[in-house]
């Protein structure tokens, strides 16, 4: 598949990434399938802006974020950091981009190292930036630390002494401290009371703005991810079913499967109804999918061509991608024998 390019150079490009994890049975621990956790993902994050990642559980959006760092090796794909192929590099030649690109993890406790004081956890990024120990160190620990809404008097603290809101601002701090270009939010907020939610997005929209950062964030909140992302990626089984600027998906949702998300969000008017879902009960297992889309035996508007070959990715506006050959209008061209 043709990856999606825009007329600007995106800081970080995703090309056919690929991860397969092998299913073993058996006494002999034979191999019997493979589970595609990431089949095929094209995307591209542009300077500064937010890329949103949604779908519901176990479609595989952690895994991406996973390999888009490298702590899990894809099986294919190519993953294009300012225009370098980051794929092919070595550990060593890995160590700089690391500091460029970081990560903010869904549990904001197990995170943490609960033997380092915050002020500790914080220095390993400065120390690796090369910041000598004294005046210096400390007094980048405490515009850090007010940078995230924190006391410079929480460093001598310990991660249990703080309330979760207040340790994933820690955990964002720790990402900051190496000055990183892009940040991979892996569902930052989903831990968190909905009224500190709110804190934290308006923070992390605030540093974007303040220094110029790249997100890829990963919720399965479309409200969260509506609110931040300035494009947004549906993510099922593997696979981005469409993709559009963020106002474009909300007022002109096209693939089945991002209006059966969409229908799933509670309404916010009294006494309104929400319109019903449309998914049907999911009756295929990720382990050795059978050819055709991935959404069949649960799309509404399912026909026998949807079970035949791979859908490709086609436009239907501007920047706006569906993985539907109903949606997109793509010619039938029957399966020969």
């Amino acid at each position: 598949m043709e990856p999606i390019r825009s007329d600007n150079h995106p800081i970080l490009r995703v090309e056919n990434l690929k991860k397969y994890f092998p299913v073993y049975r058996g006494f002999l621990q034979k191999r019997v399938g493979w589970v595609k956790a990431v089949d095929g993902v094209d995307f591209e994050i542009e300077e500064g802006k937010t890329l949103g990642l949604v779908g519901e559980s176990g479609c595989g959006k952690s895994t991406v974020a996973r390999l888009i760092l490298k702590l899990l090796e894809p099986d294919e794909g190519n993953i294009i950091y300012k225009r370098q192929d980051i794929l092919r590099f070595s550990e060593s030649d890995m160590k700089p981009i690391r500091k460029e690109m970081q990560i903010v993890f869904q549990d904001p406790f197990g995170s943490l190292n609960p033997r380092m004081t915050v002020g500790q956890a914080i220095e390993e990024g400065l120390r690796v930036l090369g910041i000598p120990k004294g005046g210096e160190r400390k007094q980048r620990l405490g515009k850090l630390l007010e940078m995230v809404g924190m006391s410079p008097d929480s460093a001598d603290r310990y991660p249990h002494e703080f309330s979760g809101g207040q340790r994933q601002r820690i955990g964002i701090a720790r990402a900051l401290s190496v000055e990183p270009s892009v940040i991979i939010c892996d569902e930052p907020i989903s831990a968190l009371d909905v009224s500190i939610q709110a804190q934290i997005i308006n923070l992390l929209k605030d540093l974007q703005d303040r220094l110029g950062l790249s997100y890829l964030f990963i919720s399965h909140d479309l409200n969260v991810v509506g609110y931040l992302s300035h494009t947004v990626c549906v993510m099922y089984k593997g696979q981005i079913m469409e993709t559009a600027p963020g106002d474009e998906l909300f007022e002109n949702p096209r693939h089945p499967y991002t209006l059966s998300l969409l229908s799933a969000i509670p309404e916010a008017e009294p006494g309104k109804k929400p319109e019903p879902g449309v998914m049907k009960l999911d009756i295929l297992e990720r382990r050795d999918p059978p050819s055709g889309c991935k959404f069949q035996g649960r799309c509404p508007i399912e026909e026998p061509r949807c079970r035949e070959k791979t859908i490709l990715f086609r436009e239907v506006g501007k920047e706006h991608f569906v993985r539907c050959w109903k949606v997109s209008g793509q010619p039938y061209e029957k399966r020969s024998a």
